[in-house]
């Protein structure tokens, strides 16, 4: 584990020398108080940190991710589906009162920060998504924060809703990282988001957003997640992204993706097939 103050909050990153294990870092995210506890603890930690691998900062979590939380990515999907003739279901469910809530990812299927994100060999039309991930304790609070790739076939999904598990989850479709960000208060929503893809070091595709573009609240997708479900360990929650590549991008082997959120990081990873 790796833990530092910043002026905004404290950075908190899971190190592959196994200084805790998954059991102690599934208790120690979960405490009460988090920010607290981890401010009393940055000048007791004494740790050699050269030659660590940065892993992702997940124990036995599941990821969980929301859609059309933004209006770009409304208008995205409506124009991808609109030959299925699925277009209406996005615009209503932008509108709607229940947002869309999905399962994206088992802890074994997550990539770390530097490690390979995968495409699917049966689709044409890859992308990824980058989006401000929530980390809620077991008790439905938001303790923390950090940054996911939501990586998706948009061709899949377009070809017919119902086909969206398929083009959404699958192995290495998820990454997180490259720390768990804490504060005592909620993220800034005049934060800017990022994404840099790059291919044969030149640059193919870049934007950004505020998250005050974001329709929904934060504490009302944890809220709505939580009310059926349980989770012993927390989960993770992507909210969702307001940055879609143009329709006639698709991601290639070997592209490089950066995602960046101010305060927490970037987020790097490489992109391949599954071997």
């Amino acid at each position: 584990m790796k833990l530092f103050k910043t002026l905004s909050g404290i950075i908190l990153q899971k190190e592959s020398n196994n200084f805790l294990l998954n059991d102690e870092w599934n208790e120690l995210i979960n405490r009460d108080n988090l920010f607290q506890y981890l401010s009393a603890q940055t000048n007791k930690i004494d740790v050699d940190w050269s030659n660590t691998k940065i892993l992702a900062p997940i124990g036995k979590q599941e990821v969980w991710a929301a859609g059309v939380t933004y209006l770009r990515s409304r208008d995205a999907r409506m124009e991808e589906s609109k030959d299925a003739g699925g277009a209406d279901f996005y615009s209503k469910v932008y509108n709607a009162e229940r947002p869309e809530l999905f399962f994206k990812a088992s802890p074994h299927r997550v990539a770390a920060h530097n490690e390979e994100v995968f495409i699917r060999k049966d689709s044409k039309w890859n992308v990824p998504e980058p989006e401000l991930t929530l980390f809620i304790n077991t008790k439905g609070k938001i303790a923390g924060y950090t940054i996911g790739n939501d990586m998706s076939s948009r061709d899949i999904e377009g070809e017919n809703p119902l086909y969206l598990p398929q083009a959404k989850v699958y192995e290495r479709s998820a990454a997180i990282g490259p720390c768990l960000f804490i504060s005592q208060h909620e993220i800034s929503l005049d934060t800017t988001i990022s994404i840099n893809i790059k291919r044969e070091n030149k640059k193919v595709f870049e934007g950004l957003i505020q998250l005050n573009r974001m329709k929904r609240k934060f504490t009302e997708l944890a809220e709505y997640l939580f009310r059926e479900c349980m989770f012993e360990h927390g989960v993770f929650l992507m909210t969702g992204t307001g940055i879609v590549p143009p329709n006639d991008f698709t991601l290639n082997e070997k592209d490089k993706v950066e995602i960046t959120i101010e305060e927490i990081g970037t987020l790097k990873n490489v992109v391949a097939y599954r071997k």
